[in-house]
């Protein structure tokens, strides 16, 4: 999922009463449930190296510990850091602050992390590096705006009507929001419901026609965002795929005939060298879908340009190509430049 649902889960999940238990929850919880991300340094380096490291060690239930004990330390130095900046002078806060309590709210956010990414059709690899295979539950979109919805106003609304409390003097007992906080997690669960079963609905009516006349090997159903009765399905032949948009509502497969097919080309010399370089051993992990493709071009000098792209992130509709990388050789095979922006030509 993007950054800012991560961070609204884990401040939401410090709501359902980590906060009551220790000082620190919400802003620890929060910062652990988005920590994973920071593997993102590594497209310093360049789009492959980003991408070969994205979803990486970060995401796994081996740095599942470390994630939350780095995160707590890091908020416990910063509050040091920020009292001292304040002249020395000490605050009380409502709850005193629990170790084991903040080191357990950081461990829940942190594997908050690896299943909402899990949600979507990207996919995780939480058993690396003892297993490299990805998993992908293919039901949330990167951006739900539902479930941001929810998450903001688990956040917010309890605010307001404390202000609203107040006024009126009424009393409160511990930190709000907790009911809220729980609800939001509740309406999280029960849209993942929903939509795992149109997901379900979308493969089973997939399931009953042929693609270019042929059965198809293997099904998928990718969402769209918001419409949880929308999907992008991908029919995988013999031959080739073929990517349609599926009405799961209305049982329709690609009812305005909007389907691509993308034959599977046959392996070259240049695609099989590109495939054993770094960046290209990392992206056949990965896909799903799989269309190499080679051009060889003679000017200036003779060399090939292999394109990796994943049928998954192709839109029937648009057209768009997305993580479409490439693998530049020269005409000994050798990689000359890989990544994810087409090479000047």
């Amino acid at each position: 999922m993007e950054p800012v649902t991560h961070f609204l889960t884990g401040a939401v999940l410090a709501r359902t009463g980590f906060n009551r238990k220790t000082a620190l929850a919400t802003v620890t919880m929060a910062l652990a449930a988005e920590a994973a991300d920071l593997d993102v340094v590594a497209y310093v380096r360049g789009s492959a190296e980003g991408f070969i490291q994205h979803r990486g060690i970060t995401h796994t239930f081996l740095a599942v510990p470390v994630v939350a004990a780095v995160t707590m330390a890091a908020v416990w130095a910063a509050d040091k850091l920020w009292q001292r900046l304040r002249g020395g002078a000490k605050r009380k806060p409502a709850v005193p602050l629990r170790w084991g309590w903040l080191y357990l709210g950081a461990v829940v956010a942190a594997l908050s992390h690896l299943l909402l990414d899990f949600t979507n059709n990207y996919g995780v690899r939480p058993f690396y590096p003892f297993r490299r295979e990805w998993f992908a539950w293919d039901i949330v979109f990167i951006v739900e705006p539902l479930l941001l919805l929810a998450l903001i106003a688990a956040l917010t609304l309890p605010w307001l009507f404390g202000l609203i409390g107040a006024e009126i003097g009424a009393r409160r007992k511990g930190p709000a929001g907790r009911r809220a906080a729980i609800a939001a997690l509740v309406f999280m669960v029960l849209l993942w419901g929903v939509r795992d079963f149109e997901h379900r609905r979308a493969l089973a009516v997939m399931d009953t026609r042929l693609y270019n006349g042929e059965s198809a090997e293997r099904l998928a159903a990718f969402p769209e965002m918001v419409n949880p009765f929308r999907w992008q399905g991908v029919a995988e032949t013999s031959t080739a795929y073929v990517s349609l948009p599926v009405d799961s509502l209305h049982s329709e497969i690609d009812a305005q005939g909007q389907a691509v097919t993308c034959y599977k080309p046959e392996p070259t010399a240049a695609s099989t060298a590109a495939r054993a370089s770094k960046l290209g051993r990392a992206y056949m992990e990965w896909a799903r879908f799989p269309i190499v493709e080679d051009e060889h071009i003679s000017e200036p000098a003779p060399h090939d340009v292999v394109q990796f792209q994943d049928v998954r992130f192709l839109d029937p509709v648009g057209k768009r190509k997305v993580l479409e990388a490439y693998v530049l050789l020269d005409a000994n095979r050798r990689v000359l430049e890989q990544g994810f922006r087409p090479p000047q030509r």
